[in-house]
């Protein structure tokens, strides 16, 4: 057995965040040990904590340490809207632009059947569910604009509207304070196939 398992394991353990490889989490793991082992601990505590004690919001499903998530409890919100997004970093996206301020269902994924993930593995039959308790007014689908984005967004739209609801997605365009030249091709398209 080696004499270094507790940091191979440690290794290990953080090649499981994305995009971290060997190299990536070796140097994190040698930076912790090395030069700041207080923080390591705060990160194993925090780590521990947030496993124990996050959870699913009843409502929109996203991450929250409360049944319902204080976004679904504000008042405030406008509950006849509802953004679809994929995941709680999508729902994060949106909020920091302060211009959305209906109530959101996470997926907590998208359509994949190459990957066996369907329809059922992604919630759609409690967003069906949320989305007709009769004060939705408008689903915005927010999801990607990746292949799977797109297939999980037809869907869910194809669904909602067969059953009386109206259904938006989001717009797709030039972003702001870009020179065409520069844009690729695929989004010119869609601004001109898009445009108001």
């Amino acid at each position: 057995m080696s004499d270094t398992h507790s940091l191979d394991t440690l290794v290990q353990a953080l090649r499981r965040l994305p995009g971290v490889g060997v190299r990536s989490a070796q140097r994190m793991a040698f930076h912790l040990l090395q030069h700041d082992r207080d923080g390591a601990q705060l990160l194993a505590r925090s780590l521990q904590d947030a496993v124990a004690q996050v959870r699913h919001c009843t409502l929109c499903h996203t991450f929250t340490e409360s049944e319902v998530c204080a976004t679904c409890r504000d008042p405030r919100r406008d509950a006849s809207k509802l953004a679809v997004v994929e995941t709680p970093a999508d729902q994060a996206a949106l909020e920091r632009t302060a211009a959305f301020n209906g109530r959101y269902f996470v997926l907590m994924g998208k359509l994949s059947p190459l990957d066996g993930i369907g329809p059922r593995d992604i919630g759609v039959h409690k967003l069906i569910e949320r989305a007709l308790d009769g004060t939705v007014q408008e689903v915005i689908l927010a999801t990607n604009f990746t292949a799977e984005g797109e297939a999980t967004a037809h869907v869910i739209g194809q669904t909602l509207k067969s059953r009386g609801l109206t259904v938006t997605r989001l717009a797709r365009g030039v972003p702001a304070g870009s020179e065409l030249e520069y844009v690729d091709l695929g989004t010119i398209a869609h601004a001109l196939a898009d445009r108001r």
